[in-house]
């Protein structure tokens, strides 16, 4: 036992004894640059250490201004910035692009639609978040594309052919989305939050400010989304009621009625070609179809 404890003893000493030989020659290497370096530095004389200050204040006095901080003033008095502001300013509008998404296209009515029917078929993980994402993706592509195709022939080839200004581009690709979302904005909606803003003097659809448009719309998707989903969800409701009872008649009170259900309600949906009416259904709502 004796033997041992020496043995850990003189173990522990030794780490310690290495340890503190390894610190001490950090400590003496970083002590042997600082004073390599402050012999290299001061051995120039005075006179040659302030011409290279000197010198060194007038390479940067004569590097060029940034161009990004160019502001050109037209004669009708608009401003115009450098194409890096331009640059700027478009990579920092490319973090608003997923709100932009949900809130001003079709997008947010189709993902709502198609998590009420996974709810309904009472499925948890099939299918997957990234599926319905992605089908949402595309089925709002194929809606969005009439107005994608008038920001491109009106805003943006005039602008990448330099026939029109920043400002009036963004102006063009404004008034499509403008066109969409008044068409699917309810009344009612529009009517609450313009007396919310308490916004006067509009007597055309063009006059209504996207402030008030883009939160009117956004109610107004939601409520049609769950108008959709209420119906979808009426049939299958109707299929776990049935099995519900069945199994209540028969005593199994301890079987869950959705793995009963479950395969009924997959058949029924896939019988009546669910998906393809689903998508239909959701293109038509918005007039694609027509």
């Amino acid at each position: 036992m004796n033997i041992v404890c020496k043995c850990h003893s003189f173990f522990i000493k030794t780490v310690f004894i290495k340890r503190s030989l390894i610190n001490v020659s950090c400590l003496a290497l970083f002590f042997f640059f600082i004073v390599f370096f402050s012999q290299t530095i001061f051995a120039q004389g005075p006179a040659e250490s302030t011409q290279n200050t000197a010198s060194a204040l007038e390479n940067i006095q004569k590097l060029p201004s940034l161009s990004a901080l160019k502001v050109t003033t037209g004669t009708d008095g608009s401003q115009e910035y450098s194409v890096s502001i331009q640059i700027l300013a478009i990579m920092t509008a490319l973090s608003f692009i997923p709100a932009i998404l949900l809130m001003t296209t079709s997008f947010t009515r189709i993902i709502i639609v198609f998590a009420i029917l996974r709810q309904a078929l009472g499925l948890q993980q099939s299918p997957s978040n990234q599926i319905l994402i992605g089908m949402t993706l595309f089925l709002t592509l194929f809606i969005m594309a009439p107005v994608f195709e008038r920001v491109n022939e009106q805003a943006l080839q005039p602008y990448v052919n330099e026939e029109i200004s920043s400002k009036e581009a963004i102006e063009r690709t404004i008034k499509p989305f403008h066109a969409f979302m008044m068409a699917q904005t309810r009344e009612s909606d529009l009517k609450l939050f313009m007396d919310i803003s308490d916004t006067n003097g509009i007597n055309t659809a063009e006059d209504v400010p996207m402030v008030v448009l883009i939160p009117s719309f956004i109610t107004s998707e939601l409520k049609t989304a769950f108008q959709i989903g209420f119906i979808i969800f009426i049939p299958f409701l109707v299929i776990d009621i049935v099995v519900a009872s069945v199994l209540m008649a028969m005593g199994m009170m301890m079987l869950s009625p959705l793995i009963i259900s479950l395969p009924f309600k997959i058949m029924l949906f896939v019988l009546v070609d669910g998906w393809a009416m689903l998508m239909g259904t959701l293109a038509a709502s918005y007039g694609v179809l027509q």
